[in-house]
């Protein structure tokens, strides 16, 4: 069973869809890292008050997640001080639950 990983940063979503814009490079870098790593699924969300940042992946397992998170720190924290995320990123991890009712994202 895959897991979700979900990490919480405190930076501004307009800076980093600059960044993203400019770096476009990097960051296809970093993702295409991550898919050799395993992951099925990434997207960046931004708060609505533009004062916070959260990334959203689906990973085979945490190991994987952490394998490709220490691998790629060196390319993934100056990106995060560039944009100026001011805390240190915590993944938290999550399963799905079985509750009947998914919908979207290819819910089978």
């Amino acid at each position: 069973m895959s897991v979700i990983m979900t990490l919480r940063l405190e930076g501004d979503p307009a800076k980093l869809e600059q960044y993203a814009a400019a770096n476009k490079d990097k960051i296809a870098g970093i993702r295409d890292r991550a898919v050799g790593h395993g992951l099925i699924a990434h997207r960046f969300v931004g708060s609505v008050d533009g004062n916070s940042i959260m990334v959203a992946d689906e990973w085979p397992d945490q190991e994987s997640f952490q394998a490709f998170f220490s691998e790629a720190q060196a390319d993934i924290g100056p990106m995060l001080q560039e944009v100026g995320i001011s805390n240190e990123p915590q993944p938290e991890f999550w399963r799905t639950l079985e509750t009947h009712d998914k919908y979207g994202w290819q819910a089978a």
